[in-house]
């Protein structure tokens, strides 16, 4: 597994910082968002450091099958029968905050309309 010792999400992967986990397997650790943007805010985050989408390469193509089919499957868990939102943020640019890949699942109340 490749990780970095300075990331936040390695970290809490390897349980040296806490974090309320709703799904860990093999190949992803899932956990809610400390500063959450809606009633339900889920974060995907591999085990293996991915700084983001720009870092992903034909390896990397199973882990992306299965972080995406587990979004349906987590968010009928978190009772969102009605739909979710999903991101990923990449680059500064991009808004994202913590350099180690990661979705976010969002839902509940106040997401209609764009949300842009």
């Amino acid at each position: 597994m490749i990780t970095d010792p300075d990331c936040l999400f390695c970290k809490i992967i390897a349980g040296k910082t806490p974090s309320e986990q709703v799904h860990s397997d093999e190949q992803v650790v899932v956990f809610k968002d400390i500063n959450p943007k809606a009633p339900i805010h889920l974060l995907i985050v591999p085990r293996d450091h991915i700084i983001s989408l720009n870092e992903l390469s034909v390896r990397h193509d199973g882990l992306m099958g299965h972080m995406i089919r587990l979004l349906p499957k987590l968010a009928k868990e978190q009772g969102l029968n009605n739909g979710f939102r999903t991101i990923i943020n990449t680059g500064p640019a991009g808004g994202q905050i913590v350099f180690h890949l990661h979705i976010h699942l969002l839902g509940g109340s106040g997401l209609g309309g764009t949300g842009f």
